[in-house]
């Protein structure tokens, strides 16, 4: 029995930033101290506020460090484990109140979050299946195979209202039912997990694999007991090898203690699950593209119907739901639909998990109830836009999505209304984007993602999306008319209505929801040749206030293009002909005497 555990955050995030040397200094220093049958050091998946790490939190007080380093150990070793003197320069800071030290779960980050998805991300260590079993893991597989029948299990499904978390939504229980009924006399049926998370800035996914693989495990079982399956297949990103990792090790326990293969509890259910590393194409996430790959073949998507529930995998019935799906059915069952539906919305029930990046103050992963409002989960959760700049939009669904603009930042997030705006879910990166974001070049972005990403097996979407960024291109360069934006938007609704699979259907929004929302920005792109936020560098011009400037020829030393021409102490002037527009000057000035525009 040990009287303290330190868990310190093993996720990527906090890997890349030195989590691993901060372990292997901990055993070195807490032997040194004599601590080692007292203090027990735990590497956990991630905590969620990613910016702050490595993070380490100590308990029984719940005492939560932040961007701790190596050198740091000894002292927090001596004076905290050896001690009990809390070492408060490395405290989280919105942990301190004037009456000490505060519970975690009180702070702004974390009080107005309900975790399921993640409730053992940061608690276990997820390489051991016994901490997962300790937290009531595989109880839910254990009450399915011996107490339900399928047709139960799928029931509790439907009833929760628990649909995919993957992008579109369709409901959970309907897809499993599909599947066990529409071909009943099958010989084989597979179960399938989309790992292979692509949006840019999104990492709900690989977060529940590093800090919990073993409820992906558990709830693939579920469901190959409720659609007649004895085989499934996780799908997961190569550029994932923490994740990769950690699935391999819990595969490799779970069968060690007869949780995964023959027999499954006594009950003459089998089980098994293997892996299958995706080469980072953003495709393979549309459901038919993946199997396809898992087969061996090129990721490209097959015309439906018919559907993977009829045809799928090998073209036998198969389920595939993404990892945050699956998290959440181990806590279905055990508690009850009701206790899920409960929370949510009419339409969208349980919780989202989100990955918040961009302009924002708390970056990190956050799980909310869907209802919640973004300005709740950007102002209150993820503690507003830095250096005090004005919020502007806020991309969802990445490449999939669009942007939500400042006049709906109350909305109730959650399926129907993201989609009622122009958005959509999708898997659940929210990228946040303040007044110096211009939004023309926000749709350019993500579109020159999904050219890059086409598979190239159909026109409208192989052809479309590249004649699409070309215009948009056209935009950012001054070079594009009014005409342009008409042509932009019927290409749109051509490329919707004609592409193959959702990537190219969906590829257009980010156009569409900036065209239908900040239209007064590419009307200025277009006409007055300007980018309002000051980003597309063909539409600016570097100028230097007289007034302000001392003549001290920091910038003129600093231009690449020596496009600056001024003598000491006197102003200094740019010549727009040679400038490159690369913001060294701005930088290096220390008066603040030039500026762009």
């Amino acid at each position: 029995m040990y009287r303290s555990h330190v868990l310190v955050c093993g996720g990527t995030g906090c890997t890349s930033s030195g989590s691993q040397k901060i372990i292997d200094t901990l055993h070195e220093e807490i032997d040194k101290n004599g601590l080692s049958s007292e203090v027990q050091v735990v590497k956990t998946g991630c905590f969620g506020l990613c910016a702050l790490g490595p993070i380490m939190i100590i308990y029984p007080e719940g005492t939560f460090y932040s961007m701790v380093k190596p050198e740091d150990i000894p002292e927090i070793v001596e004076e905290h484990l050896l001690k009990g003197r809390i070492v408060s320069r490395l405290v989280y800071k919105e942990t301190v109140t004037e009456n000490g030290i505060k519970s975690l779960n009180d702070t702004n980050f974390y009080k107005k979050q309900h975790r399921v998805a993640l409730r053992n991300c940061g608690v276990i260590n997820p390489e051991n299946i016994e901490e997962y079993i300790g937290t009531g893991g595989y109880e839910a597989l254990g009450k399915v195979l011996t107490e339900m029948t399928p047709e139960e299990v799928i029931q509790v499904v439907l009833d929760s209202g628990l649909r995919g978390r993957g992008g579109a939504g369709f409901p959970t229980g309907r897809k499993w039912m599909l599947a066990r009924n529409i071909v009943p006399d099958a010989d084989q049926k597979y179960v399938c997990c989309n790992a292979d998370e692509g949006d840019p800035g999104a990492f709900m996914d690989r977060s529940v694999l590093e800090g919990d693989p073993h409820v992906v495990l558990e709830a693939m079982a579920i469901a190959g007991y409720a659609i007649g399956a004895n085989q499934g297949y996780i799908y997961v990103r190569a550029e994932y090898p923490i994740a990769v990792k950690r699935l391999q090790i819990a595969i490799d326990q779970a069968r060690e203690y007869g949780l995964l293969g023959k027999d499954i509890f006594g009950t003459g259910f089998d089980f098994d699950i293997g892996l299958r590393l995706g080469a980072g194409a953003f495709v393979c996430g549309e459901e038919t593209a993946l199997m396809t790959s898992i087969e061996g073949n090129r990721g490209e998507p097959r015309p439906r119907p018919p559907f993977p529930a009829e045809k799928g995998l090998f073209q036998k019935p198969s389920v595939l739901n993404n990892v945050e799906t699956y998290a959440n059915i181990p806590q279905i069952i055990l508690n009850g639909a009701e206790w899920f539906a409960s929370m949510g919305t009419e339409k969208s029930k349980g919780t989202k998990v989100f990955a918040l990046g961009g302009k924002i103050n708390n970056t990190g992963l956050v799980e909310v109830p869907m209802g919640t409002t973004l300005r709740t989960v950007i102002e209150e959760i993820g503690g507003g836009i830095p250096n005090g700049k004005k919020f502007k939009a806020a991309q969802t669904g990445g490449p999939s999505g669009g942007c939500i603009p400042a006049e709906h930042y109350d909305i109730p997030i959650d399926y129907d209304n993201l989609i009622s705006i122009g958005s959509m879910m999708g898997s659940g990166g929210l990228i946040v984007m303040d007044e110096d974001n211009c939004m023309v070049d926000i749709a350019k972005f993500f579109l020159q993602f999904t050219v890059d990403e086409s598979c190239g097996k159909c026109t409208p979407c192989r052809v479309g999306t590249k004649r699409l960024y070309e215009m948009l291109d056209k935009i950012t360069k001054g070079t594009a008319t009014l005409e342009d934006l008409d042509k932009i938007e019927k290409l749109c609704y051509y490329i919707k209505d004609n592409s193959l699979c959702g990537l190219g259907q969906t590829a257009p929004n980010p156009v569409l929801s900036t065209l239908r929302y900040f239209k007064d920005e590419y009307i200025a792109h277009v006409v007055d040749k300007k980018c309002p936020a000051g980003v597309c560098k063909s539409l600016l011009q570097y100028y230097i206030d007289a007034d302000k400037c001392r003549g001290c020829t920091l910038c003129a030393r600093q231009c690449p293009a020596n496009a600056i021409e001024g003598t000491v102490k006197n102003p200094h002037v740019i010549d727009p002909d040679k400038c490159i527009k690369c913001g060294a000057c701005i930088e290096k000035c220390k008066f603040g005497a030039i500026f762009k525009k």
